[in-house]
């Protein structure tokens, strides 16, 4: 990645950086005055960006995020790298384009604009707009390696492939899992376990793009994603596609899907104690690197804690189980906040410091979280009590980007 002073002057950088605090006062409003704005104008966009998100504040909010560490580092983007990749992992699972982003770039400063107003200055603009630029070809450059290696890789492709649902299984109140197989039947790539997929909900006037944790280990023979019904919920209204994959798709169905990516991947080098942490459906790619470590690393200590609402939410219960009795390196742990008369169960409640450091033989670890917000949250928390290293803590947000740590 180059470093962003290429094409721009001290100048500009001096201005971009001057207004940093102006995207943090005013981010989140531009970015949503941002997404009004393009889909007025290429309505067709919205067969790519998720609607519901758009709803709910959280995608308008996660780019104001970047667009302000943008500007923070507009002088070394190397800072930002990390993030950066993450978002080129999303951009390549979601098909994203290098000329989608003069779109993007156009509607951006529109907004800008309209959101500041006279203080949006001719220079200010003119500034923004230099930036954007290196901006957006560090995106497009690091997607392009992206595209390259999954296209190349065995059985590779890129945009949408057919796949058809071998398997349906209904794995508690809410969670089903859908296991896919190429309907052309030639090979189809390895993936890394925590990586997803994008499925393809076609339909009218809009298509609906979800992606889907692996829930499996890799070269089993087919992908697998083991789905959450999104009911509604206040404002929230029903997950589109969740609620078209359990009612509508069945044995034999026909999926659009795009390669495996992402970059929440477990680290199968490390031989310390693994202690892997979900709460609800968040428990998909924890099976992965379950299921993978058992498969790869199998003298691997491993602590596998599930929290959920009760029995009746708790998918795959007997697989985990069943590893546990098989792979005595194995223990597992239950968690439910709200059980139901028969529950069996280690801790009522919710996951905290005195339970955690109870069971956990030593912070020196790997701790891979993934889950609900609110339980991401907390447990980042207790990882710190813990005085975990931040080196060895891994998680990842389902949905746009957001800062757990505060």
């Amino acid at each position: 990645m180059a470093t962003s002073t290429i094409g721009l002057d001290q100048h500009t950088i001096d201005i971009i950086k001057s207004t940093v605090p102006v995207l943090e006062e005013h981010g989140t409003n531009i970015t949503k005055r941002f997404y009004q704005i393009m889909f007025e104008n290429y309505p067709e966009l919205k067969n790519i960006f998720n609607q519901t998100n758009q709803r709910k504040g959280e995608q308008p909010k996660a780019l104001a995020n970047a667009v302000y560490a943008a500007a923070k580092y507009i002088d070394n983007l190397e800072a930002i790298l990390p993030v950066v990749k993450q978002i080129g992992q999303k951009h390549r699972s979601l098909n994203i384009k290098p000329e989608h982003y003069p779109i993007v770039g156009e509607n951006l400063l529109l907004a800008i604009k309209d959101v500041l107003g006279e203080a949006a200055t001719d220079e200010i603009m003119t500034a923004w707009e230099k930036a954007y630029g290196v901006i957006a070809d560090a995106f497009i450059s690091i997607e392009k390696e992206m595209y390259e290696e999954v296209k190349n890789s065995p059985g590779g492709w890129v945009d949408y492939r057919d796949f058809k649902v071998m398997k349906k299984v209904v794995e508690s109140d809410v969670i089903t899992s859908f296991y896919l197989e190429p309907a052309d039947g030639n090979p189809f790539p390895l993936f890394k376990a925590g990586q997803y997929i994008t499925v393809k909900m076609e339909s009218d006037p809009y298509n609906h793009l979800r992606q889907y944790s692996l829930s499996c280990a890799p070269g089993e023979g087919y992908y697998r994603i083991s789905v959450k019904r999104e009911e509604a919920l206040g404002d929230n209204p029903e997950g589109v596609v969740s609620n078209f994959l359990h009612n509508q798709v069945e044995e034999g169905s026909i999926l659009p899907i795009s390669a495996p990516g992402g970059d929440f991947v477990l680290d199968q080098q490390d031989t310390r104690p693994l202690v892997l942490m979900s709460g609800g459906v968040g428990l998909t790619p924890m099976m992965s690197m379950l299921e993978t470590t058992i498969k790869e690393n199998s003298e691997r200590e491993v602590i596998f804690i599930h929290a959920a609402q009760s029995s009746n939410f708790h998918a795959m219960k007997d697989r985990v189980k069943e590893i546990a009795e098989n792979n005595p390196q194995v223990k597992h742990y239950t968690v439910y906040d709200r059980p139901v008369e028969g529950d069996e169960y280690d801790k009522e409640g919710y996951i905290d410091y005195n339970w955690l450091s109870s069971i956990v033989p030593s912070n020196d670890a790997a701790f891979y979280f993934c889950g609900p917000k609110g339980f991401m949250r907390a447990t980042y928390q207790v990882l710190k009590q813990l005085e975990v290293k931040d080196s060895d803590i891994h998680y990842e947000i389902f949905g746009p980007a957001e800062d757990i740590t505060n």
